[in-house]
């Protein structure tokens, strides 16, 4: 009878302490944002949030063990690879494309400026393995994090009775990206109506929306749209390629082989350009000054120009000194300072 309560009394503290370990991470309320997706093969779990975060800042997942994820997003740049127009992968090697950043990625429906995959949870798995970015195998991964006192018993305790393989690794790597919300801008404030914007910010705010003036809200939405992105791809006329297999880059088309694809490439987010830059997916411009001048003088009516890009045939919007100024103004609301210096996301180590 003793050895029967005995053995009830640990199946109960086991099932107590496996309760206790998979606590659900607790996101914060985010006013006018669409339903976050969920991704039912993977909750985000405290622990899980925990070992990532450690995972994602630790050279562990690199070959020669100098390079972490965060080596490439970096916090303070709203985790791009900003001030670098093409960030060092292993051995130094540049990368082809600017580094995107992080954050609000869980309504994304494909990732990578190609969109070649369409999960957090794929996403991780190509930058380990690839061989100019961290350039280690999988199965090293496995067996470096079965020998690490730390990371073993963090998986263990988190996931009691999983088998620590290279997806388990992937996904608590995804669940910390997952807790990389931004939405404490100003912008955020004064739809929540806790702010208002400076007339200078509000007339860049018309600028931008306004079909006649700045035309921006067919790929880029601000009007109560807290993404600031339509999440699809785009050919915004960088280049004057006339014909469909021009492109230096194809872009969306590499992944789809589909022509009319070439030079399309992810419509990223307007949030925290201010720390991001450079901009484009091969950096070529250094400034927000710089993005206005394209987008009003610049814009090139190749073979593949979006057709939304109205004003294309006339080389762009073609805003005025003031406009522009207004315009940026309107941009800065959109940065999230909070963000970029939350303590949850920073280095553990």
């Amino acid at each position: 009878m003793l050895k029967y309560w005995c053995c009830l009394v640990v199946v109960c503290l086991l099932c107590g302490f496996n309760k206790k370990s998979n606590t659900p991470y607790q996101f914060p309320y985010l006013y006018l944002f669409p339903p976050m997706p969920v991704a039912e093969s993977n909750p985000v779990i405290n622990e899980g949030v925990k070992l990532g975060r450690h995972l994602f800042y630790d050279p562990i997942l690199s070959k020669d063990s100098t390079i972490a994820c965060a080596s490439c997003h970096r916090q303070e740049a709203a985790f791009s690879g900003s001030p670098d127009i093409f960030n060092k992968g292993l051995g130094g090697v540049l990368q082809k494309r600017n580094t995107l950043p992080l954050f609000n990625l869980a309504w994304y429906p494909t990732l990578f400026w190609d969109g070649r995959v369409t999960s957090i949870e794929e996403q991780v798995f190509q930058p380990v393995q690839a061989h100019d970015e961290m350039g280690l195998d999988w199965n090293t991964t496995v067996k470096r994090i079965l020998n690490s006192p730390y990371y073993s018993s963090g998986f263990s305790s988190a996931f009691p009775g999983r088998k620590i393989d290279s997806t388990l690794i992937a996904n608590v790597i995804a669940q910390f990206e997952r807790t990389l919300l931004s939405y404490r801008s100003k912008y955020d404030m004064v739809l929540a109506n806790k702010t208002t914007f400076t007339k200078e910010e509000a007339e860049g705010f018309e600028i931008m929306n306004e079909m006649t003036m700045g035309d921006c809200l067919h790929c880029h939405t601000t009007d109560a749209d807290p993404l600031g992105t339509t999440l699809g791809f785009s050919n915004n006329g960088l280049d004057s390629a006339s014909k469909e297999d021009s492109y230096s880059d194809k872009g969306r088309g590499g992944i789809t082989l589909k022509k009319e694809d070439n030079g399309k490439f992810k419509i990223p987010s307007l949030r925290n350009l201010s720390f991001t830059a450079p901009y484009m997916h091969d950096g070529r411009f250094k400034t927000l000054e710089e993005v206005l001048d394209f987008y009003s003088e610049h814009v090139h009516n190749g073979i593949n120009t979006d057709s939304k890009m109205g004003f294309a045939h006339i080389g762009g919007v073609h805003l005025s000194k003031e406009q522009k100024r207004k315009v940026i103004s309107f941009l800065r609301t959109l940065d999230d300072t909070s963000f970029v210096k939350d303590a949850a996301f920073s280095n553990p180590f």
